[in-house]
């Protein structure tokens, strides 16, 4: 789904992120991983990280097997997809 045509707001997003084993969110050059199974964080430090300026889910976001990527970082795509 594109997150351009669909929103997402804090309930959908929240529920996106609680379904996956691992979170990963990047912001610029910065990434944030979370291990949902082993140390999930709160819910205000998840959404912190995952909705944007506007309350939604930020873009890009792929959902790739049982890990959410948030955010564009080279390096994480390629971890997930090679």
């Amino acid at each position: 789904m594109s997150a351009n045509k669909t929103k997402l707001g804090r309930r959908q997003a929240l529920e996106l992120a609680r379904e996956s084993s691992r979170v990963v969110v990047a912001k610029g050059k910065s990434v944030r991983v979370f291990d949902m199974r082993k140390n999930a964080p709160d819910d205000k430090e998840l959404l912190g990280a995952i909705l944007g300026p506007t309350g939604n889910l930020r873009a890009p976001t792929i959902k790739a097997g049982q890990t959410l990527l948030v955010g564009f970082n080279e390096e994480e795509y390629a971890k997930v997809f090679d």
